[in-house]
């Protein structure tokens, strides 16, 4: 079998939905209502933050912040998956492969880190009130927002670059409908140990520390809603958290169910880790606008004043 170098460009072939090849333009169906829900939903939610002065406070920017990686998210894989199902266009070069590897990474990592600072912003909401506008000013928020992105950054490019010294003479067949590092790193015959670890710290820096963090605040939220006096204050504090607990699990959930499949699921049939691995991009950014919007009362009456064509007005 010949050796495909890097150099040489090779041409990775996509995988649908295994075993159901026959069925895709129908499974393309509840596939492309999702992704305008998640692309309409979210560039709602965008819009409205933006728009309405009201909602111009840190629960708010930060909400826009991760509205803005579930959009870049869904478009990282959009092309690739509505391509296989709608047209089995199911090639992909390398340095293609590797440019949507790298962003549906970094918003991956960028959404937790999101998480993150949305769980600092509800314990500094609860445990501080009167301190809470001075602590998230508008520069330290926007000082978030560029650490979030350079962090991305800067553990992805040594996988990308790592990925590109790796020579590739087996099979050319991925296993998800876009390329994912532990897949395209398979495919090499070259000593790929260092990209293992590189790739291990990379998921332990960002969603393994992010998850123990937004534990650990949430700890020390609810020992500041057990010492408020008021039973229905404390209720009222802790109901502002629920919004942000449910997209945390949402998102960590599907990633865990992965985990477990990939590992301990080489019984399942092979359809089964592929709508998983699909699931776990796509119902995040579909669930939060949907899960913000019931949830928050500003965000309900926003909508609604766009909705009824009274302009992103004040509200009452």
């Amino acid at each position: 079998m010949p050796i495909f170098h890097n150099s040489t460009s090779p041409t990775f072939l996509l995988t649908g939905v295994p075993g159901l090849e026959w069925a895709h333009s129908w499974i393309s169906i509840p596939f492309c209502c999702l992704y305008l829900t998640a692309l309409s939903g979210n560039s709602l939610i965008l819009f409205v933050v933006l728009t309405e002065p009201t909602l111009h406070e840190p629960m708010y920017y930060f909400l826009s912040m991760l509205s803005t990686t579930d959009i870049g998210l869904c478009i990282s894989t959009m092309v690739t998956v509505l391509g296989i199902l709608w047209l089995n266009a199911r090639e992909i070069s390398f340095s293609a492969c590797l440019s949507q590897m790298f962003f549906i990474h970094l918003f991956t990592f960028m959404e937790s880190s999101v998480l993150l600072a949305m769980a600092f912003d509800r314990f500094v909401a609860i445990s501080n009130p009167l301190r809470y506008a001075t602590i998230l000013t508008h520069v330290r928020i926007a000082q978030i927002g560029l650490a979030v992105i350079t962090r991305g950054t800067v553990i992805l490019t040594p996988l990308v670059l790592l990925l590109k010294r790796l020579s590739f003479c087996r099979s050319h067949m991925l296993h998800h409908s876009y390329c994912f590092h532990p897949d395209v790193m398979k495919l090499s015959c070259s000593d790929t140990k260092i990209n293992s670890v590189f790739g291990l710290t990379a998921i332990i820096s960002t969603a393994g520390v992010d998850s123990v963090l937004i534990l650990l605040s949430y700890v020390l939220i609810i020992r500041s809603v057990l010492s408020i006096a008021s039973p229905g204050e404390r209720k009222k504090a802790f109901s502002t958290c629920i919004s942000h607990i449910t997209a945390v699990a949402i998102f960590y959930i599907p990633l865990i169910s992965l985990s477990f499949v990939h590992r301990f699921g080489k019984d399942a049939p092979p359809y089964v880790p592929t709508l998983i691995a699909n699931v776990y991009l796509l119902i995040p950014p579909v669930m939060n606008p949907i899960i913000y919007s019931v949830k928050t009362k500003q965000i309900q009456k926003a909508i609604l004043r766009l909705v009824y064509c009274k302009g992103p007005h004040v509200l009452q």
